[in-house]
C-alpha cells in the first residue's frame, strides 16, 4: 500500500473516531472507552455474540434498566441488572465511564441514578465478555487472560448465577455474594426470595422468603450439595466449592453438551437449574426446588425425618417418639419428636442411618483431618454431642462433623445420601437391633436375657405369620366360591390380571381392609363423617386405630354402574404413584360391600372452594397457578409416564382434591379407560362424563382419546382463572364460559376473565399465558389441541412457543331430557344413536 493510501486511511479513521465521539455512537462491538457513552438504543455485544448489554423495559414501558441478556435466544432472558432498584424514568439516559474510573448511569438532567464503585484506573475500558461478565479494566491490559479486573458484574449478582460465578463469602472483607429474585415476572427490582450461603459450620445454601428459611441445599459433601440429585450422564454437573480460612464460595460450572446453562431464583421462590435446548428453542429444568413436601425446611420438626416415598412423609428417627400426637394426626409435624429414653453419657451408643441428607449444619463442630473412628470417640466423650458423620463422601468418607443441638431437617433418600450416626440410649439401640446391638457393663446376663427374649419374640412372630397365612388362604377360598356375588372381588382381580399380565392376586400390592375396621374408622358410616355423595355412592372420613386419616368411598348397592366403577378404580389406581394423584390405600369386599380406601385430603375438592363466594378468596393467583400446573403434571403421568396409558374421561373441579398445602390431586377413576402404550383413541356407544367438560367428538360421536382429557383440562383452567363454572354460566352474549372467554380473547380483553377476588395481586403475563393455554386446549377439532406434554412445557417455560387458539368447541346445550334425573343423579339421552350418561358435576 502506498504512503498516500496509508495517509487517507489514517485521516478516515481519525474522522470516524471524532465523529463517533461527538454523536455518542458506539463503534467497538464489545467495549466502551472513557470517551464514549451508551444510549437507550445502543448495546455492547460480546466477541462471540453470546451476550448483549444495554437498556430494556420493565413492567412499565416508561421505566428502563441496564442489563445483560443472551443475544441469540429469541425470548429475552436477562441474567444481570445494574440498576434493578433505581430504574431510569425516561429515554434520555446514558451510561458513561466517570472521572473516578467507575460506571455512571445518568438521567436526562445529568443526575447519577446508579454507579459502580470507584477505581484507580488511568485508562479504563468497559468490556462485555462471552462469559456474561461485564468488566472494567485498564485499556492496555488483556483482562480476559489475566483476570485482573478493576470491577466486574460477577461480584454483584442479581437473580442468576452463570458458569464461573461465585456464591458465598469473602471471610477477610465480610463481603457476601448471593442472588435475589425479581419482584415479579416483569419487574426486576429486588423480590422476597434470596439464595444465600451460610458461612458457619459446613457450607450449605438456604432459600429465604424475607426473614424465613424455606429450603436448604443440604451440606456440601465434597461432590455436590446433598439435597441436589444426581442428574443423567448426558448433563454432568461438576460444580465446585472453595473453602479455606479466607473464603467460602460455591462456583457454578457449565454443563457438558449444553450451549447455555444457568441457575436462578425465580420471582415466586423456586431455585432452578436450567439448560438451553436448541431443538425445542426453550429452557429445560434439570432440577428445581422446593419440589415436594420434604423440600420444605424443617417440615418434620426436631428429630423428625422426611421421606417423600412414605405416607405421611414425616416420621420420627428411630429411638424417638412423637412429641404431640394430636398435632401429628392433623399433619402438623412442626413440634417434631422427643427421645424415648434419657441419655446416659457413659453408656450411650450410636444408631447408623443410611441414605440420608444430614441435619442442618450451621452450628456444628468440623474437623477435616479426623477419621470417622476418632469422630465417634470424640462424640462419645462429649455428653452434649447428638450425632456425627463424615464431612465429605470422597475417598470412602473423610473428616468429622458433630452436632450438639437438636437434629433439624433430616431427610431419607432411597438411594445416594450419606451415613449419619445418631446418639441413643444403649437400651434403645439394642431394641432397634433386635438384641444384636450389644450392651455396656452387663455382658453375659444381659446377653442371655436378650437371647431368650429374641427367641420368644421370634416364635410368636412365626406363629402369628402362619396363622395369618392360613387365614388369608381361607379368605381367598371363600371369595373364589362367591363367583355369583355381584361385584365379586375375584372378577375385579381377574380383569386386572388379564389386562396387565399379572399372575397372582398379591401382585396388585393392594391391601385388603375388613368391613369391621372401616366401620369403626368411620363411626359406623355416620352422617357427620360423610364428605360427599355422588352417583355411585358416598365418601366418608375415617381414622384408623394407628391414627392414619382416610377417605372411604362406599359404592352404593343400588347403583347399576357400581361394579364397573369399582373395577376401573382398582385396575387404574392399584399401581399408580404420583404426587398429583390421590393415593389408593386399599379396598374392602365383604358383606356385599365394595369400598375403596384413599388418603384423606384436608381441603376437600377444588370445586368446594373455587365456586364458593366465601371461600374462593383463599385461592390467590399463585395458588391457582400452582394448582393448574399440578393438574397438568398429574395428567401427563396418566397419559405418558405411567405403566399404562390412562384416559380419565371425567376430569372436573369436583374430582380435583386439595391436600393440607393446597396441592392438587386427581381423583375418581371410575370412568377411566386403560389404553395400551401404542393406543391413542377408542370409540364407545355409551358416553359417560359431566356436562360442560366433555369434548365435542366424545359427546357427539363417542370418540375419546388423550385429547378429550386435554379438552376437559382446558375447561378446568378457564374455571380456575375465572372462578365461574362452564356449566351454568350465562351472560348477555354467551351461553357458557368457553364462549365468554373466547369473545374476550378476540377483543383483546382477556384479563377481564379473571376472578375479582385476586385484586391486583397477580402476574398479567402468567394469567394471559394460562388463558391462552386453556383456549388452545378447548379448540373444537381434537387434532388442533396440544398433547398434555406440550401443555406442561407451555405452563413451565416463559419461552415456550404457543399457537394462537382457534374456535372452541361449545359441546352440547341443555337438553329437555336433562330435566328427568334418576335417584343416582344421572341423566341419559341419545345423540346420533350414542347413549350419553351425564353425571351431575358437584
Amino acid at each position: 500500500m502506498s504512503a498516500s493510501t496509508n495517509l487517507i486511511v489514517y485521516f478516515f479513521c481519525a474522522f470516524i473516531f471524532s465523529f463517533s465521539s461527538f454523536f455518542n455512537i458506539v463503534i467497538s462491538v464489545d467495549t466502551l472507552s472513557a470517551r464514549q457513552s451508551l444510549g437507550i438504543n445502543q448495546t455492547l455485544v460480546s466477541s462471540k455474540q453470546v451476550f448483549e448489554f444495554g437498556f430494556f423495559n420493565g413492567t412499565n414501558i416508561s421505566t428502563w434498566y441496564l442489563g445483560i441478556w443472551y443475544k441469540d435466544i429469541p425470548q429475552r432472558t436477562v441474567v444481570w441488572v445494574a440498576n434493578r432498584d433505581t430504574p431510569l424514568k425516561d429515554t434520555n439516559g446514558t451510561l458513561k465511564i466517570g472521572a473516578r474510573g467507575n460506571l455512571v448511569l445518568l438521567d436526562h438532567a445529568g443526575n447519577a441514578i446508579w454507579s459502580s464503585n470507584e477505581t484507580t484506573a488511568t485508562t479504563p475500558v468497559l468490556q462485555l465478555l462471552d462469559t456474561g461478565n461485564l468488566i472494567l479494566r485498564e485499556a492496555n491490559k488483556n483482562s480476559a487472560i489475566d483476570g485482573n479486573y478493576l470491577w466486574q458484574s460477577f461480584d454483584y449478582p442479581t437473580d442468576t448465577l452463570l458458569p464461573g460465578m461465585k456464591l458465598g463469602w469473602n471471610l477477610d472483607t465480610g463481603i457476601e455474594l448471593y442472588i435475589t429474585s425479581w419482584k415479579s415476572q416483569d419487574d426486576p427490582s429486588s423480590g422476597d426470595f434470596s439464595f444465600r450461603m451460610e458461612k458457619l459450620g459446613l457450607p450449605e445454601i438456604f432459600l429465604w422468603n424475607k426473614q424465613l428459611k424455606v429450603h436448604r441445599s443440604g451440606p456440601w459433601n465434597g461432590v455436590r450439595f446433598s439435597e441436589i440429585p444426581v442428574v443423567s450422564s448426558n448433563a454432568v454437573l461438576q460444580d465446585n466449592m472453595s473453602v479455606d480460612s479466607h473464603e467460602v464460595y460455591y462456583i457454578l460450572s457449565a454443563i457438558n453438551q449444553s450451549k447455555f446453562s444457568r441457575k436462578t431464583v425465580s420471582w415466586n421462590g423456586e431455585i432452578q437449574r436450567l439448560v438451553w435446548v436448541e431443538s425445542s428453542q426453550s429452557w429445560k429444568k434439570l432440577w428445581f426446588a422446593p419440589s415436594g413436601e420434604c423440600d420444605k425446611y424443617g417440615i418434620c420438626g426436631p428429630y423428625g425425618i422426611c421421606d417423600s416415598n412414605a405416607f405421611p412423609v414425616c416420621s420420627c428417627i428411630q429411638g424417638f417418639s412423637v412429641k404431640n400426637q394430636t398435632e401429628w394426626d392433623f399433619r402438623d409435624f412442626s413440634n417434631g419428636c422427643v427421645r424415648k429414653t434419657r441419655l446416659d453419657c457413659g453408656r450411650d451408643k450410636f444408631l447408623k442411618l443410611q441414605h440420608v441428607e444430614p441435619p442442618e449444619t450451621t452450628r456444628v463442630f468440623v474437623n477435616r483431618s479426623m477419621t470417622l473412628q476418632e469422630c465417634e470417640a470424640m462424640c462419645l466423650k462429649n455428653c452434649s454431642c447428638t450425632a456425627y458423620a463424615n464431612v465429605e463422601i470422597t475417598d470412602g468418607g473423610t473428616g468429622c462433623v458433630m452436632w450438639s443441638d437438636e437434629l433439624l431437617d433430616t431427610r431419607k433418600f432411597s438411594v445416594a445420601g450419606e451415613d449419619l450416626f445418631i446418639r441413643l440410649a444403649s437400651s434403645d439401640v439394642v431394641d432397634i437391633n433386635n438384641g444384636s446391638g450389644g450392651s455396656s457393663g452387663k455382658n453375659n446376663n444381659v446377653g442371655k436375657i436378650v437371647g431368650i427374649t429374641f427367641g420368644a419374640v421370634a416364635s410368636v412372630i412365626l406363629g402369628l405369620s402362619l396363622f395369618l397365612l392360613w387365614k388369608k388362604r381361607k379368605l381367598k377360598s371363600i371369595w373364589k366360591r362367591k363367583t355369583n356375588q355381584k361385584g365379586s372381588f375375584e372378577r375385579v382381580i381377574s380383569a386386572s390380571r388379564e389386562l396387565s399380565g399379572e399372575r397372582t392376586m398379591d401382585d396388585l400390592e393392594l391391601p385388603l381392609f375388613d368391613f369391621t375396621t372401616l366401620t369403626m374408622a368411620t363411626n359406623n358410616f355416620s352422617e357427620e363423617n360423610k364428605l360427599g355423595e355422588g352417583g355411585f355412592g358416598s365418601v366418608y372420613r375415617g381414622r384408623l386405630v394407628e391414627g392414619l386419616e382416610i377417605a372411604v368411598k362406599r359404592l352404593s348397592k343400588s347403583s347399576g354402574q357400581g361394579n364397573e366403577e369399582f373395577k376401573n378404580e382398582v385396575k387404574s389406581m392399584a399401581k399408580l404413584q404420583h404426587r398429583n394423584l390421590v393415593r389408593l390405600f386399599g379396598c374392602c369386599i365383604e358383606k356385599e360391600e365394595q369400598m375403596l380406601v384413599y388418603e384423606y385430603m384436608e381441603n376437600n375438592s377444588l370445586e368446594s372452594i373455587l365456586f364458593d363466594k366465601d371461600k374462593c378468596c383463599l385461592l390467590d393467583w399463585q395458588m391457582r397457578f400452582d394448582i393448574i400446573r399440578g393438574i397438568s403434571r398429574g395428567l401427563l403421568y396418566l397419559h405418558q409416564d405411567s405403566r399404562l396409558r390412562i384416559i380419565h374421561r371425567d376430569l372436573k373441579a369436583s374430582n380435583i382434591l386439595l391436600d393440607r398445602e393446597m396441592n392438587p390431586k386427581i381423583s375418581d377413576f371410575g370412568m377411566a379407560r386403560i389404553f395400551c402404550s401404542d393406543q391413542t383413541q377408542a370409540n364407545t356407544r355409551r358416553v359417560v362424563g359431566t356436562y360442560g367438560y366433555m369434548s365435542p367428538e366424545y359427546a357427539m360421536d363417542g370418540l375419546f382419546s388423550v385429547k378429550s382429557d386435554v379438552f376437559s383440562f382446558g375447561v378446568l383452567v378457564l374455571e380456575i382463572i375465572s372462578g365461574k363454572k362452564n356449566k351454568g354460566f350465562y351472560s348477555s352474549e354467551e351461553i357458557n364460559l368457553l364462549g365468554h372467554a373466547w369473545r374476550l380473547w378476540k377483543e383483546g380483553r382477556a384479563l377481564e376473565l379473571i376472578d375479582s377476588s385476586f385484586g391486583d395481586s397477580y402476574s398479567e403475563t402468567e394469567v394471559l399465558r394460562c388463558i391462552q393455554v386453556g383456549l388452545i386446549c378447548v379448540q373444537e377439532r381434537a387434532e388442533d389441541r396440544p398433547t398434555i406434554s406440550s401443555v406442561v412445557l407451555m405452563l413451565s417455560s416463559e419461552n415456550a412457543s404457543m399457537p394462537q387458539p382457534r374456535n372452541p368447541g361449545f359441546v352440547l346445550g341443555r337438553s329437555p331430557a336433562e330435566t328427568v334425573s334418576s335417584s343416582a343423579n344421572e341423566e341419559e339421552y341419545s345423540v346420533n344413536q350414542v347413549t350419553i350418561t351425564v353425571v351431575d358435576g358437584r
